[in-house]
């Protein structure tokens, strides 16, 4: 036994000293390669035509005649001919041979790598798209997925359409990802290539002088607000002179917001994510249910907001337009440039929009109509007057709105900007009682309660919104409305929750709270990631604000659509008219039935564009949480007094000028030059 060992463990090196004769061989050069392979291939094919040869039952008998045979079936298996005959011609025969062969295979090879090469070309997505009206995506993030999916859902109707998605990762791996997570394209044509996006070089490759709109997305990382205005210069420069396409773009700081306005130029068009997302979430404060009519607007599943030409209207007033279409909700005018109202209203000549104006104001010649309708080809007016019934409208109601109390749990960068906005929608004497903890949040909540020329008093409290005593403690199902808000990573103890995580326990908490008291709080929830809200225990129809999502949904509808960018820069500011949800009791009797034509004249009459309503019956049923927008004007339902009407209308009031309670952040590197030293940027999700 001990012999063998011994004789095993003495064979096992043959096999890697055999693997290092191969490598050193390979090493020594091609020639040195190409002769050890011919020999190897005559140790292989001599014997074996010997064999063949010796082996055949008619072969040749003499010694000679042996010899030949094996030379011709060698030649024959190495494509050398095999000639026979005097040894010149022999000799000529296998060099012919042996140039062809050289030939043959050195085209072989070009080829394969000629090809080779376009492959690869292809799958690193180098190549020029050569497309026209076509809509560009630069950069790769989150926002891919939702952008997708809404350019294909608006493309349905649109034959040829394309979408070129230019980002930083492997083409192949960015067509995976986008098929897993869309599915079908439909019509949609889908062209990735694979670059950076702050060269003009490579941006050149999607060819953004022939788009139709370019979408910047955002980046991550502290430096992403500066990538943005990097690719917005690279597409400034690599379409100058050739082609003005329209540009969205959206930054998470608002300080970069002017920086990326200038890089975007004229046609171009900026989101604030911070800024949409706290008008949004204060909005929704005091509207529950609003985050669900803006998802409707906003994606291209059902009714959205467009502008047309209807010159067969032109000389109506504005509260004629409002009931002149039976399928289509009309909520503003877009003037025209260098039309008198245009001029008198902008006094620069340029497009102006008015939404909700005055109901005696007159559509002019060249003016469009803005309206929410379908699509773009089905606003068509109505064929006969429609039915007002004069007896189920209701006068408005005298009493003010009595004060609310407004909680919010948690804090974040955002946080001061939606205390802004709350405080400009709010009643007078409302009360908003702030639960946060860490030094910095506590400190920036105190310079919030202590701003003047509030309309709400502001209380801060120290707390775990986690801890469930600490929810128990402040009477959370006090309160009218409640709002919950995610740290930011830097104000966040080490091992503690954070993010979404820190959100979904508190939202665990709130609904232990509501079912033991077998009562609903009216909820606001502000999440990072939109696969959190999937998880999120709270009730149907509950009210997330996603900012990453909702950002996507905006750039989506500003793109194929660049007047929509003022349309929603009014709806999300607490300055002018923006979108409420009502008691419908308010506009109609009650348990009557009627025309919805005559739920819209109520409203004309009180100076409100009527665009939808929710019933209480179906707030739990998905997937429109009994939320209706443009319904036909024709249809006859009888509201309850717990149903809603929505409506286009002026907000409580006109922003305060005074000193806002937002503060700079403590230091941190990085972004712009000459960027404040500024705060972590969180991602978006969204709804």
């Amino acid at each position: 036994m001990t012999g063998r060992r011994t004789t095993a463990r003495r064979a096992s090196p043959a096999w890697p000293r055999l693997r290092y004769w191969f490598d050193t061989i390979v090493a020594r050069g091609t020639a040195v390669l190409i002769g050890w392979l011919t020999l190897m291939c005559l140790a292989i094919v001599v014997p074996a035509s010997a064999a063949l040869v010796w082996a055949r039952q008619d072969g040749p008998t003499t010694w000679s005649e042996q010899v030949v045979a094996v030379w011709v079936s060698v030649g024959q298996t190495l494509k050398i001919g095999g000639a026979v005959g005097r040894p010149l011609y022999v000799l000529m025969s296998v060099l012919l041979a042996l140039v062809a062969l050289l030939f043959v295979s050195t085209l072989v090879s070009l080829i394969t790598n000629g090809l080779n090469d376009k492959v690869l070309a292809l799958r690193r997505g180098r190549s020029t798209v050569l497309e026209a009206r076509h809509t560009v995506l630069l950069g790769w993030s989150d926002q891919v997925f939702p952008i997708i999916s809404e350019l294909v859902e608006a493309n349905s109707n649109r034959r040829r359409a394309v979408i070129a998605v230019l980002g930083p990762k492997d083409k192949a791996e960015m067509e995976d990802e986008i098929a897993t997570a869309v599915g079908r394209l439909g019509h949609t044509r889908l062209i990735c290539r694979s670059g950076v996006t702050t060269d003009p070089a490579v941006v050149s490759l999607v060819s953004p002088e022939s788009a139709r709109a370019v979408l910047v997305l955002t980046h991550e990382g502290e430096d992403g607000d500066a990538h943005v205005v990097k690719t917005l210069l690279a597409v400034d420069a690599a379409v100058r002179g050739r082609g003005t396409p329209a540009v969205v773009a959206a930054v998470r700081d608002g300080r970069h917001k002017r920086a990326a306005d200038l890089a975007a130029g004229a046609r171009g068009k900026v989101l604030d994510i911070e800024d949409v997302t706290a008008r949004l979430i204060a909005q929704t404060s005091c509207e529950p249910g609003l985050s669900l009519v803006y998802q409707e607007l906003l994606d291209f599943d059902g009714d959205e907001i467009y502008t047309v030409a209807d010159p067969s209207l032109t000389g109506r007033t504005f509260g004629e337009l409002l009931l002149a279409y039976d399928t289509s909700s009309v909520i503003g005018l877009l003037r025209r440039a260098g039309s008198e109202a245009g001029e008198d209203a902008d006094g620069t000549g340029r497009s102006r929009l008015e939404l909700n104006p005055a109901t005696d104001g007159v559509l002019g010649e060249g003016d469009r109509i803005v309206l929410i309708t379908e699509d773009d080809d089905t606003a068509t007016p109505a064929t006969e007057p429609l039915p007002v019934d004069e007896r189920a409208i209701v006068a408005p109601p005298r009493t003010p709105r009595p004060p609310e109390r407004f909680l919010l749990l948690g804090w974040n960068h955002r946080a001061p900007l939606i205390i802004d906005q709350l405080d400009a929608s709010v009643p007078p004497g409302s009360v908003l009682v702030v639960m946060a903890e860490g030094e910095e949040p506590l400190r920036e909540a105190d310079r919030c309660a202590r701003a003047p020329g509030r309309r709400m008093h502001v209380e801060v409290h120290r707390g775990d919104i986690t801890d469930p005593r600490v929810l128990d403690d402040l009477d959370v199902l006090s309160f009218d409305r409640a709002v919950v808000l995610g740290y930011d990573v830097r104000d966040t103890a080490p091992g503690a929750l954070t993010g979404d995580d820190r959100t979904l326990v508190t939202l665990l908490h709130l609904r232990a709270l509501e079912e033991a008291a077998g009562r609903d709080l009216a909820v606001v929830t502000e999440m990072t990631d939109d696969r959190s809200r999937l998880l999120a225990p709270a009730r149907e129809g509950a009210d997330f604000i996603v900012g990453g999502r909702l950002i996507s949904l905006l750039m989506t509808q500003i793109a194929e659509n660049r007047h929509l960018a003022a349309v929603f820069d009014s709806l999300f500011s607490a300055d002018g008219d923006t979108i409420h949800l009502r008691p419908a009791t308010e506009y109609v009797r009650p348990g009557h039935p009627v025309g919805f034509a005559t739920v819209v004249e109520s409203g004309r009459r009180r100076g409100h564009c009527v665009i939808g309503y929710r019933l209480h019956e179906a707030v739990a049923q998905g997937p429109s949480y009994g939320v209706r927008l443009n319904p036909d004007k024709r249809e006859r339902l009888a509201f309850g007094p717990e149903d809603s009407v929505i409506v286009l209308a002026p907000g409580a009031g006109v922003t305060p000028h005074r000193e806002r309670c937002r503060t700079v952040p403590r230091a941190r590197g990085g972004g712009l030059p000459g960027r404040p030293p500024g705060r972590d940027d969180v991602p978006g999700g969204g709804w």
